[in-house]
C-alpha cells in the first residue's frame, strides 16, 4: 500500500525494522530535550503528516522496551490517526515510573501500525440472540 507522507522532521521516514515487523518506530521531533516527571504526560511532536486511504487507520502503540525499562507508555493506547486527519501526528507519552525520564530529539517513542477497519450500519432490535456466554464478562470464567 502506498501512503502519502510529509516529513517536516530531520529524521528518516518511519520504516519496518525487520521483514515481519507489524509496526514502524516513530521518532520524537524536538528542538530541545523534554523531561517527563513521574506521572506526568506530554504531547510529543513527530513532524509527520500522513494521508491514509479510506477504511484505514494508523494505530500508535507503546514501545515495549520503553515500557519495561523506564515505565514510559502512551496514555491513549492505541492512539488512532483517522484517514481524514491531516495535522501533525502527536504522541501523548506518560511516565508511570518513579524516576524522571528525558526524551531526546530522534528518540524512538512509539510504534505505528497501519490497520484496516470496517464501518458499521446499526440495526436496532428489541433483543439479541442468546449465546453460551450470555452476559458473563470481566473474569466470568473464573480462570486466571
Amino acid at each position: 500500500m502506498k501512503v502519502k507522507i510529509v516529513n517536516k522532521s530531520h529524521h528518516p521516514l518511519p520504516r519496518y525494522a525487520t521483514a515481519l515487523s507489524a509496526g514502524m518506530d516513530i521518532r520524537a521531533n524536538l528542538s530541545e530535550p523534554i523531561e517527563l516527571k513521574p506521572m506526568e504526560r506530554k504531547l510529543i511532536p513527530t513532524g509527520l503528516y500522513i494521508a491514509l486511504p479510506e477504511e484505514y487507520e494508523a494505530q500508535m502503540r507503546p514501545r515495549s522496551g520503553l515500557a519495561i525499562k523506564h515505565g514510559i507508555t502512551l496514555l491513549n493506547t492505541p492512539g488512532t490517526i483517522d484517514a481524514d486527519y491531516r495535522g501533525e501526528i502527536g504522541i501523548i507519552l506518560v511516565n508511570l515510573s518513579s524516576e524522571p525520564f528525558v526524551i531526546n530529539d530522534g528518540e524512538r517513542i512509539c510504534q505505528m501500525v497501519i490497520a484496516s477497519h470496517s464501518k458499521v450500519d446499526w440495526y436496532p432490535e428489541e433483543s439479541l440472540e442468546e449465546t453460551e456466554r450470555g452476559v458473563g464478562g470481566f473474569g466470568h470464567t473464573g480462570k486466571n
